[in-house]
């Protein structure tokens, strides 16, 4: 029977014994991928306490902001933040205006945890921008500069209603980019450099193996070098370069090297020289390049590992500013043949992706499609009652996995690392 990880957060309130249980937010995942002609919907359920709620309602947004400052230096309700997109929905008592088709995780959730669990769904639109974090420097303090995406659940009387910390929950999403395997063409350059002494002219041309690349993987350049000159190439210099669109007020651009080599192998290319021809292999990692402040990375999850970012797809570029930061790639490829001689350069551009993600389920199965057979075992006794005391909070440093021998879920908690005594941001997991 295949396993489910469902993930769940209780609101923080300060003391681990001190735990309210009046709303409890699960989803099914934190990572939603953009496959460009869709977006996974974020789809969950909330388990409420209805005698704690009273006659006070429940409600759930999506957020995406671009923060451009560092938290600490909001002062006087000016913040170095813009928001991007904003969703809500009133989840508890449910409006008959919101109803969808529950979706088979959500289906799950609620027969497991009764009829105290309501969904939710939220749908992105294709111009969402994807989570990026701009690397901090060591020492930073507060959160990075960057896109974010939040879900926050609150108790009030009104959506419009601020809530407070010790009734709302809010959970770190990301929100990633899969570009499909297309066909693209071979990117290649080619470029000449002649000489005021020297007849004949030196030629320099390169390729990729191909135009996409996954994280991880090694990227193939073939260099081709013809040298018709009196001069000679003393060695080549080839390096990955990420380019990071900062789209404000003013675009800003920040070109960091995520990848360098220089080598001698193979020269230098004497005058006269032809027919020069090399692989270089090469592989942009973030362990590589973790001391780089304001590098762009896949929007980063709390005390998680993450990677360089993924080439920013722009589908509309009349709409480019609503995405926060554009982040671009591309190889150069340098002879360098000394002092007075001057270099001879190409650019290679490329795009660095995800690879396809593992299929999942359908995004609305309701129970009217489920099979007969199915929809019989399925049926559990009308008097049986349903334990919705699912999880027991491990405080004694668990791994934060809680599985129900008698079903196929295991329940991860967004808050275990601050249940842990992480510092920091105690109302995020």
């Amino acid at each position: 029977m295949q396993r489910l990880v469902v993930f769940f957060s209780p609101p923080a309130q300060g003391q681990l014994h001190q735990i309210n249980d009046a709303i409890t937010v699960y989803l099914g995942k934190r990572d939603f991928i953009d496959y460009l002609d869709h977006i996974d919907p974020i789809d969950g359920v909330v388990l409420v306490d209805p005698d704690y709620l009273k006659e006070r309602k429940v409600f759930a947004h999506v957020l995406a902001a671009f923060r451009y400052g560092r938290e600490d230096l909001d002062v006087l309700g000016l913040t170095f933040r813009k928001d991007l997109f904003l969703a809500s929905t009133q989840v508890y008592p449910p409006l008959k205006e919101n109803e969808k088709p529950l979706t088979r995780l959500q289906e799950r959730l609620i027969k497991k945890l009764g009829t105290n669990a309501y969904p939710f769904y939220f749908e992105l639109p294709k111009v969402c921008p994807a989570s990026v974090t701009l690397q901090p420097a060591p020492g930073d303090t507060g959160k990075p500069c960057g896109v974010d995406y939040e879900l926050k659940t609150y108790v009030a009387d009104s959506i419009d209603e601020k809530p407070h910390k010790r009734n709302s929950v809010r959970l770190a999403i990301r929100k990633l980019t899969y570009a499909p395997e297309e066909p693209a063409p071979q990117p290649s350059a080619e470029a000449t450099k002649d000489f005021m002494m020297s007849p004949g002219h030196l030629r320099l041309e390169a390729s990729l193996d191909k135009e996409k690349y996954y994280h991880g993987e090694s990227i193939s350049v073939n260099v081709l070098v013809d040298n018709n000159t009196s001069k000679t190439v003393k060695k080549i210099k080839i390096s990955v370069t990420q380019r990071a669109f900062i789209m404000m007020f003013a675009e800003t651009v920040y070109n960091t090297v995520v990848y360098d080599c220089t080598t001698t192998d193979g020269f230098p290319i004497h005058p006269s020289q032809t027919g020069f021809c090399k692989v270089y292999s090469l592989t942009p990692l973030l362990s590589n390049n973790r001391d780089k402040r304001g590098l762009a990375l896949d929007g980063k999850l709390k005390h998680e590992d993450t990677n360089l970012a993924s080439s920013t797809i722009v589908l509309d570029p009349s709409s480019k500013e609503n995405l926060g930061i554009v982040v671009q790639y591309k190889v150069k490829v340098r002879l360098i043949l000394g002092f007075a001689s001057g270099d001879l350069s190409v650019e290679l551009p490329f795009t660095l992706t995800h690879p396809k993600p593992v299929e999942s389920p359908p995004p609305s199965r309701p129970e009217s499609e489920v099979p007969p057979v199915q929809q019989q075992q399925n049926k559990q006794p009308a008097e049986a009652a349903v334990d919705t005391n699912l999880i027991q909070l491990d405080t004694n440093g668990g791994e934060g996995y809680y599985a129900n021998q008698d079903d196929d879920f295991i329940f991860e908690d967004f808050a275990r690392l601050r249940l842990k005594g992480h510092d920091g941001d105690e109302a995020e997991a």
